[in-house]
Protein backbone atom coordinates (compact mmCIF):
# COMPACT_ATOMS: atom_id res chain seq x y z
CA UNK A 1 0.00 0.00 0.00
CA UNK A 2 1.33 3.71 -0.62
CA UNK A 3 0.61 6.06 2.19
CA UNK A 4 -0.52 9.51 -0.34
CA UNK A 5 -2.94 6.44 -2.53
CA UNK A 6 -6.79 7.38 -2.69
CA UNK A 7 -7.42 3.91 -3.17
CA UNK A 8 -4.82 2.43 -0.56
CA UNK A 9 -6.92 4.67 1.75
CA UNK A 10 -10.03 3.55 0.62
CA UNK A 11 -8.90 -0.38 0.47
CA UNK A 12 -7.55 0.75 4.43
CA UNK A 13 -11.20 2.03 5.26
CA UNK A 14 -9.38 5.97 5.68
CA UNK A 15 -11.69 7.15 2.92
CA UNK A 16 -15.51 6.19 2.78
CA UNK A 17 -16.67 4.56 -0.50
CA UNK A 18 -19.54 2.98 -1.88
CA UNK A 19 -18.59 -0.28 -1.63
CA UNK A 20 -20.14 -3.04 -3.94
CA UNK A 21 -17.41 -6.28 -2.83
CA UNK A 22 -14.44 -6.54 -1.10
CA UNK A 23 -12.36 -9.73 0.01
CA UNK A 24 -8.54 -10.53 0.46
CA UNK A 25 -7.41 -8.84 -2.71
CA UNK A 26 -9.81 -6.34 -4.08
CA UNK A 27 -12.14 -3.53 -3.08
CA UNK A 28 -15.08 -2.86 -5.78
CA UNK A 29 -16.80 0.31 -4.80
CA UNK A 30 -19.25 2.59 -7.07
CA UNK A 31 -17.07 5.45 -9.00
CA UNK A 32 -17.86 9.01 -7.74
CA UNK A 33 -17.98 10.22 -11.11
CA UNK A 34 -19.94 7.90 -12.92
CA UNK A 35 -20.21 7.98 -16.89
CA UNK A 36 -23.27 5.50 -17.29
CA UNK A 37 -26.39 4.78 -14.97
CA UNK A 38 -23.70 2.06 -13.36
CA UNK A 39 -20.19 2.34 -13.07
CA UNK A 40 -17.71 0.91 -10.58
CA UNK A 41 -14.45 0.11 -9.87
CA UNK A 42 -12.55 -2.62 -9.28
CA UNK A 43 -9.48 -2.19 -7.41
CA UNK A 44 -6.77 -4.54 -6.15
CA UNK A 45 -5.94 -3.65 -2.39
CA UNK A 46 -2.40 -4.45 -3.54
CA UNK A 47 -0.92 -0.98 -4.91
CA UNK A 48 0.16 -1.22 -8.38
CA UNK A 49 0.61 1.78 -9.90
CA UNK A 50 -0.85 0.89 -13.87
CA UNK A 51 -0.83 -1.84 -15.56
CA UNK A 52 2.19 -1.39 -17.66
CA UNK A 53 3.67 -2.17 -13.75
CA UNK A 54 1.99 -5.97 -13.93
CA UNK A 55 4.18 -8.94 -14.85
CA UNK A 56 3.45 -12.15 -15.08
CA UNK A 57 3.17 -12.64 -10.88
CA UNK A 58 0.24 -10.68 -10.96
CA UNK A 59 -1.12 -13.11 -13.74
CA UNK A 60 -3.64 -14.75 -11.21
CA UNK A 61 -4.76 -11.27 -9.79
CA UNK A 62 -5.45 -9.68 -13.15
CA UNK A 63 -7.24 -13.21 -14.36
CA UNK A 64 -9.67 -12.89 -10.96
CA UNK A 65 -10.29 -9.22 -11.54
CA UNK A 66 -11.76 -10.15 -14.45
CA UNK A 67 -13.84 -12.42 -13.37
CA UNK A 68 -15.16 -10.69 -10.79
CA UNK A 69 -16.53 -8.02 -13.46
CA UNK A 70 -19.69 -10.07 -14.72
CA UNK A 71 -20.34 -11.35 -11.32
CA UNK A 72 -20.96 -8.04 -9.94
CA UNK A 73 -22.51 -6.41 -13.58
CA UNK A 74 -25.29 -8.86 -13.56
CA UNK A 75 -25.89 -8.62 -9.76
CA UNK A 76 -26.03 -4.78 -10.22
CA UNK A 77 -28.82 -5.71 -12.97
CA UNK A 78 -26.42 -5.05 -16.12
CA UNK A 79 -27.23 -8.18 -18.91
CA UNK A 80 -24.10 -6.15 -20.41
CA UNK A 81 -21.40 -3.94 -19.68
CA UNK A 82 -17.98 -2.36 -20.47
CA UNK A 83 -14.48 -2.63 -19.22
CA UNK A 84 -11.74 -0.36 -19.05
CA UNK A 85 -8.36 0.33 -18.09
CA UNK A 86 -6.91 3.84 -18.35
CA UNK A 87 -2.67 3.29 -18.68
CA UNK A 88 -0.36 6.06 -17.58
CA UNK A 89 -1.32 9.45 -18.20
CA UNK A 90 -1.20 9.24 -21.85
CA UNK A 91 -3.79 6.87 -21.37
CA UNK A 92 -6.30 9.09 -19.56
CA UNK A 93 -5.34 7.27 -15.96
CA UNK A 94 -5.82 10.08 -12.97
CA UNK A 95 -5.34 7.55 -10.01
CA UNK A 96 -1.87 5.71 -10.39
CA UNK A 97 -3.46 2.78 -8.33
CA UNK A 98 -4.20 0.33 -11.60
CA UNK A 99 -8.29 -0.37 -11.73
CA UNK A 100 -11.02 -1.27 -13.80
CA UNK A 101 -13.61 0.69 -14.51
CA UNK A 102 -16.95 -1.69 -15.49
CA UNK A 103 -20.13 0.45 -16.65
CA UNK A 104 -23.16 0.35 -18.29
CA UNK A 105 -27.13 0.45 -18.03
CA UNK A 106 -30.48 1.71 -19.72
CA UNK A 107 -28.05 4.45 -21.30
CA UNK A 108 -26.36 4.34 -24.48
CA UNK A 109 -23.14 4.39 -24.40
CA UNK A 110 -20.85 5.76 -27.15
CA UNK A 111 -19.05 3.65 -29.12
CA UNK A 112 -15.19 3.64 -29.57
Amino acid sequence: MSADCIFCKIAKGEIPSNKVFEDDEFIVFHDIKPIAPVHFLIVPKAHIESLLSTGVTHQDLLGKALLIAPKLALQLGLKGFRTMVNTGREGGQEVFHLHIHVFGGSAVLPRT
